[in-house]
């Protein structure tokens, strides 16, 4: 229970830097209020295991799973996505009362005279509590796109306590251990991938297995992430003036939405133009060894191909990362060059939860590792984050790879 406790608490932390006009914020119809953030995680305890499993549970207005519900098609109808951020009501108050209804629940479920601790039941939990650290990072993610559309570019929070911070913690951490990027090698050959399961392997989400086996080439990745003065350099080349650079469709997208520099840069023009980018701290100075961020699969392909090489894939990835080759995995999560498809033998569980990551597995890129965004134990080595490739509002980097002979 004071793991459940904590980790719904910080959902709540979260919001207390914000005002109540910043809870229906919505910048994009791929982003979602922190309000709503809020009640879709209480939603998905409530419907997937207290209105089953807690005999006698009475549940929240009947009208707020059709507000709250994602996208699970056969759990019902629900709001467009677009139109999250009309929800002007319900309250946050009635949002918060409606949270601790749901956190008596629990607690009467799995600590309460008939604690219900079987295996089952304490997945679920588990599954709901991992479910709502991924909308902790979701919520940060999206207030920044919300924020920095604002053109008064409003800070989150600037004290020590701030994502931020954190985030330059780690940047100097980095800048002390290498400037120069090197090549971590590796061998190749018949390599293991995917989470091991149960028992003893800790929690996993459905599409991180089962473990199954690839062939890999001899190949080596960069120790390092590829920094902003890196990639200043490819603007400078006119990197997104190239086509030569570019996939046809990011090239379309890049031409399309005019895109220059990546997503939170401040400026214009050529690479000295570039002077800052905006951050959940509001704005701040364009740092040069720190490591890029917020850029699409599109850009992060253009700029390994400018720059003569790839990619890494999401095997490469981990097997380097298992054997400890990687130095600052968890700054961002990394883009690679494999399409998010299931593994083999592959099998999403059954019922609504199923729906949780199988059916998204097409269009999509793999990004691997985590940032500076996730909660803290959140990550795993075999985590598979997905986005569409035009995607450039999360959290996102690259690491370069190449083929050895």
């Amino acid at each position: 229970m004071s793991r459940l406790k904590a980790i719904r608490g910080h959902s709540e932390a979260l919001i207390a830097p914000l005002e109540p006009e910043d809870l229906c914020l919505q910048g994009m119809a791929d982003a979602s209020p922190p309000k709503w953030h809020l009640g879709h995680t209480n939603w998905f305890f409530e419907t997937f295991l207290l209105a089953p499993e807690l005999p006698g549970y009475e549940g929240a207005n009947s009208q707020w799973g059709f507000l709250f519900n994602s996208y699970y098609e056969t759990i019902g109808e629900r709001l467009a996505r677009p139109h999250r951020g009309l929800l002007t009501r319900p309250t946050i108050a009635a949002v918060l009362a409606w949270r601790n209804q749901v956190d008596e629940g629990l607690a009467h479920l799995i600590d309460g005279p008939d604690p219900r601790t079987d295996g089952r039941i304490l997945a679920l939990v588990e599954l709901g509590l991992q479910h709502e650290q991924q909308h902790q990072e979701l919520l940060l993610m999206d207030l920044l796109d919300g924020f920095g559309r604002n053109p008064l570019e409003p800070a989150y929070r600037t004290d020590p306590e701030g994502p931020e911070a954190r985030y330059e913690g780690l940047r100097a951490e980095a800048a002390a251990h290498s400037v120069v990027a090197g090549w971590c090698p590796h061998g190749g050959g018949l390599v293991e991938i995917g989470h091991p399961g149960e028992p003893g392997g800790g929690f996993h989400f459905d599409n991180e297995g089962p473990r199954h086996r690839q062939w890999l080439e001899p190949f080596a990745l960069a120790d390092r992430l590829v920094t902003n003065a890196e990639f200043g350099a490819f603007i400078a080349d006119g990197g997104y003036q190239q086509p030569q650079w570019w996939m046809s469709e990011g090239w379309a997208l890049a031409r399309q939405r005019d895109w220059q520099a990546p997503r939170y840069w401040r400026g214009s023009g050529p690479a000295h133009g570039w002077q800052w980018e905006f951050t959940l701290a509001g704005r701040r100075p364009l740092h040069p060894d720190a490591p890029v961020r917020h850029l699409s699969w599109f850009e992060a392909d253009a700029y390994a191909r400018w720059a003569g090489i790839r990619l890494p894939t999401e095997a490469e990835w981990e097997v380097a990362a298992a054997a400890e080759l990687l130095g600052e995995v968890g700054h961002l999560w990394e883009w690679t060059a494999s399409p998010y498809r299931p593994y083999p033998g592959f099998l999403p569980v059954a019922g609504a939860v199923g729906e949780y990551n199988g059916k998204f597995m097409s269009s999509q890129f793999v990004l691997r590792g985590h940032s500076f965004l996730t909660p803290a134990g959140h990550g795993r080595l075999t985590y598979r984050n997905f986005f569409p490739p035009s995607s450039r509002w999360m959290a996102s980097g690259l690491r370069l790879a190449r083929s050895e002979r």
